[in-house]
C-alpha cells in the first residue's frame, strides 16, 4: 500500500449527543470530570457523620440488641478487632475474584470479536450465551463442587461463568455500534478487516467494554461471595456464613463493609481507566 493509499487515523474526538452509555458517563458518582470542591467533600462528610451518627443515636435510644442490629461503633471495633482472623479469607476471596473474572473476561472479548466478525457464528453462540445470563450461577456451584471439590476450581468456574457473559454482551455491542461511515471511508482506502477492527471498532468500543468489565467484575465478586456460602471452609463468604450461625452481628456486618468497600473499589478502578483511556467519549 502506497503512501498516499494510507489508512487515515481517525481522532478519537467526543462522540455525538445520545450515544451510548459509557463509564465516563456515570462521572456524577464520582466528582465528574472535575475535583469535588471543598464544600462538596464537606457537605457528603457531614451528611455521612449525620447518618451514622443518627442510626448509632437510634440504636442506643431504642436499646437495640447487637445480636438484632449493631451500631456503627459495634461494627467499626468488631472490624479492627476481627480483621487479623478476616484477612486470610479476603485473600482467597480475592484469588478467586482475579482468576475468574481474568478467565472469564478474555473469553468473552475474545466472543465477542468473533461473532461482530462472523454473523454466522452468533446465530450458533446466542442461544447459549443466553442460557448463561438467565441463569443463576449459584445454582451450579453446588453440581461443580461435586465435580471439583472444595476447593478453589468451582469457584472460579462459577465467577467465570458470571463474569464472561456480562463482558461479551458489552463489548458486542460496543463493537458493533461504530459508525459505518469510518468503516466505508477505511474501506475505501483499502483497509482489511483486521485493520477495520483494531483501529475503529476497538478503539471505539473501548468505552463499552469497561463498562462490561466492571459489572462481570461486580457479579464476579457477587458469585465468588455466593458460592464460598454454599460450600467450603474459606473466604468471605464463608465468615458471613459463620458469624450467622454464630449470630455475631457485629463481625457478619464487618465483613458487609469489606465486600461493599471492595465493590467500590471495582467501580473506582474501572471508572478511572475509563477516564484516562475513554474520555473522549464523556
Amino acid at each position: 500500500m502506497s503512501e498516499g493509499d494510507a489508512i487515515p487515523e481517525f481522532s478519537k474526538t467526543k462522540a455525538g449527543e445520545g450515544h451510548d452509555v459509557s463509564l465516563t458517563n456515570l462521572s456524577a458518582f464520582a466528582g465528574g470530570p472535575g475535583i469535588r470542591s471543598g464544600a462538596e467533600v464537606a457537605a457528603i462528610i457531614a451528611v455521612a457523620v449525620v447518618i451514622i451518627g443518627g442510626i448509632e443515636l437510634a440504636l442506643r435510644l431504642f436499646n437495640v440488641p447487637h445480636y438484632i442490629m449493631p451500631g456503627p461503633s459495634a461494627i467499626a471495633y468488631a472490624l479492627y478487632d476481627e480483621f487479623p482472623l478476616i484477612a486470610p479469607h479476603l485473600g482467597y476471596t480475592l484469588v478467586e475474584l482475579v482468576s475468574g473474572f481474568s478467565i472469564g473476561a478474555i473469553i468473552g472479548l475474545v466472543m465477542a470479536a468473533v461473532i461482530t466478525q462472523f454473523p454466522f457464528a452468533e446465530k450458533i453462540v446466542a442461544p447459549y450465551i443466553l442460557i448463561l445470563v438467565t441463569t443463576p450461577m449459584l445454582a451450579l456451584v453446588p453440581l461443580l463442587i461435586l465435580r471439583f471439590g472444595f476447593g478453589y476450581t468451582p469457584r472460579i468456574i462459577a465467577v467465570a461463568l458470571a463474569a464472561g457473559p456480562m463482558v461479551m454482551i458489552n463489548a458486542a455491542t460496543g463493537f458493533r455500534r461504530v459508525d459505518s461511515a469510518k468503516i466505508a471511508l477505511a474501506r475505501s482506502y483499502g483497509a482489511s478487516t483486521l485493520q477495520i477492527f483494531w483501529r475503529i471498532r476497538a478503539p471505539m468500543a473501548l468505552p463499552m467494554i469497561l463498562v462490561g468489565l466492571m459489572i462481570g467484575a461486580i457479579f464476579g465478586l457477587l458469585t465468588a461471595v455466593g458460592a464460598e456460602m454454599v460450600g467450603g471452609g474459606f473466604g468471605l463468604g464463608n465468615r458471613l456464613t459463620t458469624y450467622s450461625s454464630m449470630i455475631q452481628m457485629p463481625q457478619f456486618f464487618a465483613v458487609v463493609l469489606i465486600l461493599s468497600t471492595l465493590g467500590i473499589l471495582i467501580y473506582v478502578l474501572f471508572f478511572l481507566i475509563g477516564k484516562k483511556w475513554a474520555s473522549w467519549e464523556a
